[in-house]
């Protein structure tokens, strides 16, 4: 099944560029290729036994490369902290070939990248092979490049290459780090590595060829790159600012989640001294993150930057919640981890359906200049009232998914890092600020005379924000059915790595 739901997309994306010219069939056959791989993420997401916990749904082909010394395997596979995030992949894949109905330059081209990189970001969070899982880490780059530089707006060339530089660099660290591995345990099978089943113990200087410190910081540099962290952060804003909608849907909502993933899967799970030695300095960059994106946020007046500086600040929440693992053994929780992984989720779908609602200001007003906009909540008051919900969930309001996710960190972190966790709950206040403020100028006070004639979302363009909003306020309403799954993964990861009780 993970097969399938991993390489559907990508099946699609080659039918698509070989067999289907008509721009309408070319938008029908991507709708049902990302209607029927969320399906299949469906079925597996309700088939994972909770109770028997670990990974579940693997694939396995133990001679994909047939080079005698290089153990590379096929081997995918799913537990509590990768399943959910799987869903999340489609869901948003689903919702981006939505919300990219009405592009009309190159449709085709478009619409095959949007596949391969549900492929791409699938493959990362299911792969068991650490040369698998830098294959697919690798292959998101191209679409995501060329959804920027071809479809993108303003300077769309400059926020491409700058994504590339940024994310190859942190790439050429991870592929140090990976051969450093292999070298010194003879091994690149993650679910071993990373304790996920019996074989290699957590990875100590004595094990590798050079400092175990040192090769943690070079995954890690990889991570924070992609997550990102201060100050690695630039890319982000300007790849946000001028990629199309559905490369910002993308972006925000799972390919950053790669960089979160990989730190709590790799720098976790294969190095996990380490990451107890130096959980004060994670925690440190983490409230750095948090105010400094929630008040660099502050000063934004273009839409779609104003949300991408957020995401930065509340990435920062992941890194808080990872940190929790320097608290001492018998303390050890899986809360924040949990926590962590579940913000992931969170900010995924409610980062998407902000993307989307600035998409569709932007398709109606053709500005996203924030003094320009102002009363338009009596124009369009589809497009209002869901971006108005969108935005309280991510100033964590109470009944929708932002504010559990939010709980979840502080809870798990307070007792290991008081002082720090209560400068990062700082950043839900700045957060409720700019949150408002942008609210109030972009949909509230007097209508403006030029915009009398705007249109409401239509009935495809309604489609995306129906689901992500769905997903928020599901979340926010029952939790137990995504943090259950969350915390099992997490718990596991503790119980192996770091002596944690479940």
């Amino acid at each position: 099944m993970l097969s399938a739901i991993v390489f559907l997309p990508l099946a699609g994306a080659l039918l698509t560029a070989v067999f289907v010219r008509n721009p309408r069939l070319v938008r029908l056959t991507a709708a049902i290729f990302a209607v029927v791989t969320f399906g299949l993420s469906l079925v597996a997401f309700a088939s994972y036994d909770l109770n028997k916990g670990g990974l579940q749904l693997e694939d396995i082909y133990a001679n994909w490369i047939p080079v005698e010394g290089f153990p590379v395997r096929y081997h995918l596979g799913v537990d509590g902290l990768s399943l959910p995030l799987v869903l999340l992949t489609a869901l948003l894949g689903l919702c981006s070939v939505f919300v990219s109905w009405g592009i009309q330059t190159r449709v085709k081209e478009h619409y095959v990248w949007l596949l391969v990189l549900q492929t791409a970001v699938t493959g990362v969070f299911t792969s068991l092979d650490l040369v698998m899982f830098f294959l697919f880490w690798e292959m998101e780059l191209i679409p995501m490049y060329l959804l920027i530089a071809i479809w993108g707006g303003g300077r769309r060339e400059y926020s491409a290459m700058k994504f590339l530089i940024f994310t190859i660099t942190g790439s050429a660290f991870m592929l140090v780090g990976i051969l450093v591995v292999f070298f010194s345990v003879g091994t690149f099978s993650l679910a071993e590595l990373a304790g996920l089943k019996p074989g290699v113990e957590g990875l100590d200087s004595s094990q590798l060829l050079l400092s175990a410190r040192f090769v943690f910081l070079l995954f890690f540099i990889a991570f924070a790159i992609k997550l990102p962290v201060w100050p690695v952060h630039t890319w982000l804003p300007d790849a946000h600012t001028d990629a199309p909608t559905a490369g910002s849907v993308m972006l925000a909502g799972v390919l950053i989640k790669m960089g979160g993933y990989g730190l709590i899967r790799i720098s976790l799970g294969m190095f996990p001294q380490v990451a107890r030695d130096l959980a004060l300095f994670l925690a440190i960059l983490a409230v750095i993150n948090i105010l400094y994106g929630a008040l660099v946020t502050l000063r934004q007046t273009d839409l779609k930057r104003l949300i991408a500086y957020s995401s930065i600040s509340h990435m920062g929440y992941v890194l808080l919640g990872v940190s929790s693992v320097g608290a001492a053994g018998g303390a050890l929780s899986p809360l924040g981890v949990a926590g962590a992984a579940t913000q992931m989720f969170t900010h995924g779908t409610i980062t998407g359906l902000l993307f989307t609602m600035v998409g569709l200001v932007y398709d109606k007003t053709h500005t996203r200049h924030i003094p320009d906009l102002g009363g338009l909540a009596s124009r369009v008051p589809f497009t209002a009232s869901i971006f108005v919900i969108a935005g309280l969930a991510a100033l964590g309001l109470p009944s929708l998914s932002g504010f559990v996710s939010e709980v979840m960190v502080f809870l798990g972190t307070f007792p290991v890092w008081g002082v720090i966790t209560a400068l990062g709950a700082l950043g839900i206040v700045v957060t409720a600020g700019y949150i408002l403020w942008m609210l109030l100028r972009v949909f509230f006070g007097p209508a403006q005379e030029r915009f009398v004639h705007l249109e409401d979302a239509s009935l495809v363009e309604r489609v995306a924000p129906v689901l992500l909003l769905i997903s928020i306020v599901a979340v926010g309403l029952y939790p137990r059915f995504l943090t259950d799954l969350f915390t099992s993964g997490a718990a596991g990861l503790l119980a192996s790595r770091f002596g944690g009780s479940g």
